[in-house]
């Protein structure tokens, strides 16, 4: 489902502040892959999700979904491939909008509008209906504004938005960073609910290696530009925080220690 060929990136080329974020690295994800990526600051991994997502152009290097070359397409025009969820609850929805208009602009989303009432009875039921796989009571609330839910509710919601109408590709920025623990695994578990029953191929950077290590089905550790480790299956499942430390340390020749990788 997704190809990266021998990309890299280099911000500051030929400056004092030089940076070579992206070492022509490779990876590819199969289609249904739910992929998390772990790295200290710096490390380039959400230099990699920008770079899938366009927000920069890669210095060398093919990027390919689904077999279409996307490398140098503009952002806008990447955007009918993926669906992204950033770390700030507040980017992925509209605050004065409500609920169920929220719904409606995800649900029409690469189709064209018409001057007419555009949420039907039908659709509320839908909204409803996927609503209430959240279990948090937002199925009752529809006309509410999304300014109004809690940070844990609205990034609930942005995810059911970002996948109402299926992507190619998923990815997930640090995407419970900014909430509080036990927020963050109810979101983290609404992830995987919506991962595995649509069986999307998803990309999630995080910085906790507890949850890197219990969701998804395939765990990559990046280093200066470069994936230095790469883990699936039975032998992820195994893993401990204090294996993914020795290996970062085998690996890159540094100490990983941040309690941000390792709380949780």
């Amino acid at each position: 489902m997704l190809e990266i060929k021998n990309i890299s990136k280099t911000f500051n080329p030929k400056t004092i502040n030089e940076k070579i974020a992206l070492d022509r690295l490779s990876l590819t994800l199969e289609d249904g892959d739910f992929v998390t990526v772990i790295g200290g600051n710096g490390a380039g991994k959400s230099t990699l999700l920008n770079a899938i997502a366009g927000s920069w152009l890669v210095d060398e290097g093919q990027i390919v979904i689904d077999g279409i070359d996307i490398t140098r397409l503009p952002d806008y025009k990447r955007a009918a491939y993926f669906s992204r969820v950033f770390q700030d609850p507040m980017i992925g929805s509209a605050g004065n909008m409500q609920i169920e208009e929220n719904l409606a602009l995800a649900k029409r989303r690469g189709e064209k509008r018409t001057l007419r009432w555009q949420i039907t009875e039908e659709e509320r039921k839908e909204y409803r209906q996927v609503l209430s796989t959240l279990h948090l009571g937002l199925e009752d609330r529809l006309t509410s504004k999304v300014g109004l839910l809690s940070g844990g509710q609205r990034q609930a919601l942005t995810l059911l938005m970002a996948t109402l109408k299926k992507p190619k590709l998923l990815l997930l920025d640090e995407h419970t960073a900014a909430l509080d623990p036990k927020t963050a695994k109810l979101v983290l578990d609404i992830t995987d609910d919506i991962v595995n029953k649509n069986k999307l191929t998803t990309l999630m950077i995080t910085h906790n290696m507890n949850d890197a290590i219990q969701h998804g089905n395939r765990l990559i550790m990046m280093n200066n530009g470069h994936i230095i480790y790469d883990v699936r299956g039975e032998e992820k499942k195994k893993l401990t925080v204090e294996d993914l430390l020795k290996k970062f340390n085998e690996a890159s020749g540094e100490d990983l220690f941040d309690d941000s990788v390792i709380l949780g």
